[in-house]
């Protein structure tokens, strides 16, 4: 791809930013915190865009400046370090045209959303909940990394060190538009610890990542609620055993339920309760809307389906393997320290591409 391939799509971008200017310069989109935010993150998405698409038309007009050079010139000196500007800015422009190809794709009506995660184990007891615990700690490492504010919502461990439940939350740039990725079944192969015969073990986990809905997007009327208080269990102390603490909410018209007993204040727990009880209902609603619409679904495949084995972590080999798109690293150890973007990054290389592909053919 070079810039031409590309430039009618930016000429119909700045369309859209100018568009967007407009409505950033009405005083009433001020009223709207969702929508600012989503307005705000697109217009600024589009910003970037149109610097790196300038930036990576100059990289070409260098490079074929450095090469007229390196022909005309006599001093080896001289093409040497032409030649050497040569392969960095190749290697600027590789860098530049992957950002660019994310851009130029539809922004998702959730990317300016935070998100809510949820890990539970499924098949393979202990083992399970330990790889369940072990991916708690990949992503909020990772959101170390990327400087995302993380809350813990609701969380409840095994009896060997591992986890029954991790509800957490996830807030800052672009959570989504790389978490959403995590979402589904990852299969973990590996040697337990108490395996005295040295056999591979097969444990799944689910991951769930919701885009987080505000108060006012979703009408939840308090008469299709049902909201029972209960005894916590579990570790917590003394007063969560013995004080009615949690708090389980019913969406009566669904049967969505969502208990929290992470705090020791009832009312604490309830606004948890309800802060994933929004979540997984705009799940629920935009997923019928999805199944609405078959371009729109077909745009997703791979993406969110929890029902879809989407990766295994192989520790004898090393190897992890995403089977939606078709890659395998060998760096389990690292990616398992918080080094996501390693995998991601190449994910969203190759769901650009299938995207992009989509769209030439409309």
């Amino acid at each position: 791809m070079n810039p031409d391939d590309i430039a009618p799509y930016i000429e119909k971008l700045k369309l859209r930013f100018k568009e967007l200017e407009t409505r950033l310069s009405d005083p009433s989109i001020y009223s709207n915190h969702q929508e600012l935010k989503r307005v705000s993150t697109e217009h600024r998405k589009l910003g970037d865009l149109f610097r790196k698409f300038d930036r990576w038309c100059e990289t070409f007009t260098e490079i074929r400046d450095n090469r007229e050079m390196i022909a005309a010139e006599e001093d080896d000196e001289l093409k040497q370090m032409a030649e050497e500007d040569i392969r960095r800015l190749e290697n600027e422009a590789v860098t530049l045209e992957k950002d660019i190809r994310f851009a130029l794709l539809p922004p998702d009506p959730n990317d300016a959303r935070n998100i809510i995660i949820e890990i539970r184990p499924a098949a393979g007891g202990d083992e399970a909940a330990l790889f369940a615990g072990e991916l708690y700690r990949l992503y909020t490492r990772y959101a170390e990394i990327k400087g995302w504010k993380c809350e813990t919502l609701d969380f409840t461990n095994s009896d060997l060190g591992g986890i029954k439940e991790a509800v957490f939350s996830l807030s800052g740039d672009s959570v989504f538009s790389r978490m959403k990725y995590e979402s589904g079944v990852h299969r973990v192969q590996r040697v337990p610890a108490t395996e005295a015969q040295g056999r591979v073990h097969t444990s799944t986990i689910t991951v769930a990542v919701m885009p987080e809905a505000e108060d006012v997007e979703l009408e939840i009327r308090p008469d299709e609620l049902r909201i029972d208080v209960f005894r916590s269990s579990g570790p917590g102390g003394q007063c969560v055993n013995t004080t009615d603490s949690a708090v389980r909410v019913t969406h009566i018209p669904t049967g969505v339920s969502v208990a929290s007993q992470q705090e020791k204040s009832q009312h604490r727990n309830k606004e948890i309760a309800m802060r994933i009880l929004r979540a997984r209902l705009l799940e629920h609603l935009q997923q019928e809307e999805n199944a609405k619409q078959a371009a729109t679904k077909r745009a997703q495949v791979g993406t969110g389906d929890r029902s879809e084995r989407i990766r295994t972590y192989n520790f004898p080999q090393n190897r992890v393997t995403d089977h939606r798109f078709n890659v395998t690293l060998y760096n389990l150890p690292s990616l398992m320290e918080g080094d996501l973007d390693s995998l991601l990054d190449e994910i969203i290389a190759i769901d650009c591409d299938r995207q992009l592909a989509d769209l030439t053919r409309q």
